[in-house]
């Protein structure tokens, strides 16, 4: 378990070359600037930005594969996980979806200061996204587990992993899926919060079904 920020920087720096650590170090300075003039993250996180923010993205990585599709992050935010992801797999075609329009803005900014070439935002709500089969669909804190598969399975495939953190709630959630879902989605130890859980699964049966 991730227990400092040192701790969480080196967790970082084991899965990204040193291009791409000093990427996240400018993302976090740029973080810290923009959540003077509006709220991206509380506060306080920022005093542990690394571990609660950073490392808590990056362990995604852990449960795909070394090569992979179209990643689809709903519901971005300030940028997690899905712009640490484009950071740290840069390569990697990266789609950010966020409706609020200071975030759109912010994500914009923070993609063009870090020259992300294939990290694409989509500034609109998920319901107006063209369905395009994602490699990986992520989501931290964007809505209930039975909610955010019905809105967003129209992107998955057989091959689709499923990468949802959450927090003490993640094995509930799970419990209180449909009976045709529950034994798609297991529940993944959190290496940054011993009270977190991170959802995986694979929907079989196709794109939007």
């Amino acid at each position: 378990m991730i227990a400092s920020e040192a701790g969480a920087r080196a967790f970082v720096a084991e899965r990204c070359d040193a291009t791409a650590l000093a990427g996240l170090d400018r993302f976090v300075q740029l973080l810290r600037t923009e959540n003077e003039q509006q709220n991206l993250v509380s506060a306080a996180s920022l005093a542990s930005v690394w571990q609660r923010h950073i490392a808590d993205s990056a362990q995604l990585l852990d449960h795909v594969p070394r090569e992979t599709g179209y990643w689809l992050d709903l519901g971005t935010g300030a940028g997690f996980p899905g712009f640490v992801i484009a950071v740290m797999r840069p390569t990697w075609p990266v789609v950010l979806v966020e409706s609020r329009k200071r975030r759109i803005d912010w994500l914009g900014s923070a993609v063009a200061a870090l020259r992300l070439e294939y990290c694409h935002i989509e500034g609109h709500r998920l319901e107006m996204v063209p369905s395009t089969p994602a490699g990986v669909i992520s989501a931290r804190a964007f809505a209930p587990l039975a909610r955010l598969i019905a809105l967003s399975r129209r992107f998955s495939t057989n091959d689709t992993v499923w990468l949802l953190p959450k927090g003490r709630s993640a094995a509930q959630e799970v419990a209180e899926l449909p009976p045709a879902l529950r034994p798609m989605f297991h529940v993944e130890p959190s290496a940054t919060d011993s009270d977190s859980g991170i959802v995986v699964g694979r929907i079989t049966g196709g794109q939007g079904r």
